[in-house]
């Protein structure tokens, strides 16, 4: 597609969460004519000061779009607004591209696929790796799958919004690698949060001990990415315990349908329980750590100088 062709788009965002909402605004920043979706339409009001127009309904914006971006919660979401009467499959022009950014299902993105081929809409998943400040600067980690004409056409719109971006094949291949790299990341923050328990209970220092494993080999860029905030203990939350609660129901019920035996993410899986159970499910997920110093007795005073 041309820089001509790119120009003259009309782009549909549907979704302002804290993720869709500055990754919209990067493109409206970029020149693109954007239009945008939420049911709360409060969220929208920075997007049209900013030039952006804001739509009524999933219908409207769905038949005036050439390009439409969907970054919504869930699967439940994505089969309400892509799927139903009066969402995006039904009312969109045929030859229009689809992008969704969302983490939902292997399963359901499928179903979303094949309703898409079916009135021949061209359809990309895309789920990023990032945090809120990456979306801002539009420098997210851009995972795609897709028909790769389709990749292509709509790569020149992902330049915007991502620093790096991968194609990874023309199937469900990028649902695979998200569900993947966030099982790491949750699993990675609950055996963390056991070491810095155990190791406070020893008598280590909090601020020496996160320094030292930071830079030891087991040290890793989500840790780095979390020294600071772990220092501070500040658990606002980038991605709260509970979103990874959803994430790894995904993966599991992924893995249930393909028979993968997955018995570490199992039993992590039932720490965002205990954490949604004792009132911090909207805390950061790395806050694990305070639920095992309480479980374990640890008080603060102890160890701190």
């Amino acid at each position: 597609m041309s820089e001509v062709q790119q120009s003259l788009l009309n782009i549909g965002w549907i979704g302002l969460g804290k993720m869709g909402h500055p990754m919209a605004i990067n493109l409206i920043k970029a020149g693109k004519k954007v239009s945008v979706f939420n049911r709360t339409t409060e969220k929208t009001k920075a997007h049209v000061n900013l030039g952006g127009i804001a739509i009524s309904s999933i219908k409207e914006l769905a038949s005036s779009s050439d390009v439409i971006f969907t970054m919504i919660s869930d699967d439940k979401a994505i089969e309400e607004i892509a799927l139903s009467d009066d969402g995006i499959i039904a009312n969109t022009q045929e030859r229009a591209s689809l992008i969704d950014m969302s983490t939902i299902s292997p399963a359901m993105s499928a179903k979303v696929a094949e309703a898409a081929t079916e009135k021949h809409i061209n359809y990309l998943r895309a789920p990023v790796n990032g945090t809120v400040m990456q979306a801002e600067a539009g420098s997210l980690v851009i995972l795609c799958s897709g028909l790769k004409t389709t990749y292509e056409d709509c790569l020149p719109l992902l330049e915007i919004l991502g620093s790096k971006i991968f194609y990874i094949g023309e199937d469900e291949q990028a649902r695979f690698l998200k569900l993947c790299i966030n099982a790491m990341v949750g699993i990675s923050s609950s055996m963390m949060g056991e070491a810095l328990a155990f190791g406070e209970a020893g008598g280590l220092d909090w601020n020496t001990m996160i320094d030292v494993i930071s830079s030891s080999a087991v040290g890793s860029p989500i840790l780095n990415y979390k020294k600071e905030t772990l220092k501070k203990r500040d658990f606002t939350p980038a991605f709260t315990a509970r979103q990874m609660a959803k994430d790894f129901d995904l993966v599991l019920d992924t893995a249930n349908l393909k028979n993968i035996p997955m018995p570490i993410t199992s039993t992590v899986r039932q720490h965002w329980s205990a954490m949604i159970g004792t009132g911090r499910g909207e805390l950061d997920y790395f806050a694990y750590v305070e639920m095992l110093e309480e479980l374990a007795g640890i008080k603060r005073s102890q160890t701190e100088n």
